[in-house]
Order: structure tokens, then sequence, then C-alpha cells
């Protein structure tokens, strides 16, 4: 814990196969600079009916020319927090990405957040399917993470009923869409600018002295 700069604690809904996401974890993250940022990161399935095999982009159903907008957003944003994307061309279901995360945050912050980044780039600038376990097997390996935690995160029933009471607590909020950031009552939707996310964090540690 770092005495010397304020705790601000926040929640985040989000999930490893929306890009804005990734974008928006860069972009939280840098609150590091004047806080000990406490992130309780609530996993939550964007398109649950996605297979894990993948399937194309274009049958999320998007309009082209709002895929067009929304990909020229995100090249955008993408370039200023420093992210390589490669070509965005399938999707996945992230289930079992999840709940792999669910169970890395038992092994500790640098692990978590090893796997949390490792997921993100995998898939966004690789192009590696996320939904195949042996993907995420291999990418929890390479973050650290113990082979047996990685079994208790798809048999273990506790992590998946964390995913429910996080899809749950989203809904009481009114939540729908990621990423989504919770400052004590205020409520922040999108890949917002970090300047955003900085002035709700200041209003969040005024509020709370």
């Amino acid at each position: 814990m770092d005495t010397s700069k304020p705790e601000l604690k926040i929640s985040v809904f989000s999930d490893y196969i929306c890009p804005f996401c990734y974008i928006g974890s860069r972009r939280l993250l840098r609150l590091r600079q004047d806080f000990d940022l406490k992130v309780n990161w609530c996993g939550l399935e964007i398109h649950p009916e996605t297979p894990a095999a993948g399937m194309p982009i274009e049958e999320l159903g998007y309009a082209p020319q709002r895929w067009s907008q929304l990909m020229q957003t995100l090249a955008q944003m993408a370039q200023e927090e420093h992210i390589e994307l490669g070509a965005h061309r399938f999707t996945t279901n992230s289930r079992h990405a999840l709940l792999l995360s669910e169970a890395a945050k038992q092994a500790g912050q640098e692990i978590f957040y090893a796997l949390h980044e490792r997921l993100f780039h995998a898939f966004f600038t690789e192009g590696r399917n996320i939904g195949d376990d042996a993907v995420l097997a291999t990418l929890a390996e390479e973050s650290g993470l113990p082979s047996a935690t990685v079994a208790a995160a798809w048999q273990d029933p506790a992590y998946a009923e964390r995913l429910t009471l996080n899809l749950s607590f989203a809904r009481e909020l009114g939540i729908r869409g990621t990423p989504a950031y919770v400052f004590g009552e205020n409520v922040l939707v999108g890949a917002l600018p970090y300047t955003d996310l900085l002035d709700a964090a200041r209003q969040l540690i005024a509020g709370g002295r």
C-alpha cells in the first residue's frame, strides 16, 4: 500500500473481447500516478451467445458504416494509448477467459494484471482465440498462473457465481455497456478520456473527506 497517495477504490465492468475495454483499462491504470488504485474488476459477458470456436465479426450485426466509424475511433484511441491492434476480423466467447481472470485474483495482484494485459494483447494484437481453452492455458502459464488455478477456474462453481453476481450488479446500476466505471455513486460508461476518469477520481476522494 502506497501511503503517500490517497486510496481510490472503484469497480469496473469489462470484457476481454471488448476492444474499448482494452483502451479503458490502459487509461484507468494511469490513475496509479496519483492514487493508490484498488480496482474491483467485474467480468461481464457482452456476447454470451458467441461460440468458443469464434465467428466472423460481421455476424454481430453492425451496419457496415457504423462498424467502420467504430474502428476508426478505436484506431485513434489505440494510437493514443500506444496499443498495437491487429486486424479485428472475428470475435469469440469470453466466458472461460473471464472465469480465468476471476481465479487469477487469488494468485495475487502481479499475476492477475499480467494475465489481464495478456488476454487483451493476445486477442486484439496477436489475433488469438481466447475462447479456446488451450490458448487460455498457454496465456495463463505465460502469466505465471498455476495450472491448478486454471483447472479450478473452469470447475469451481464459485467463479461462475461471481460472473452471475457481476451481471446482477450491472443491472442494478443500469449498466448496459462496457467498459463501465463505478466511482462511488458516479457511474461512467465508455472508453472515456483519461481526464474524465481523473476528474471522477478526484471528486470521489474529495467527497470522502
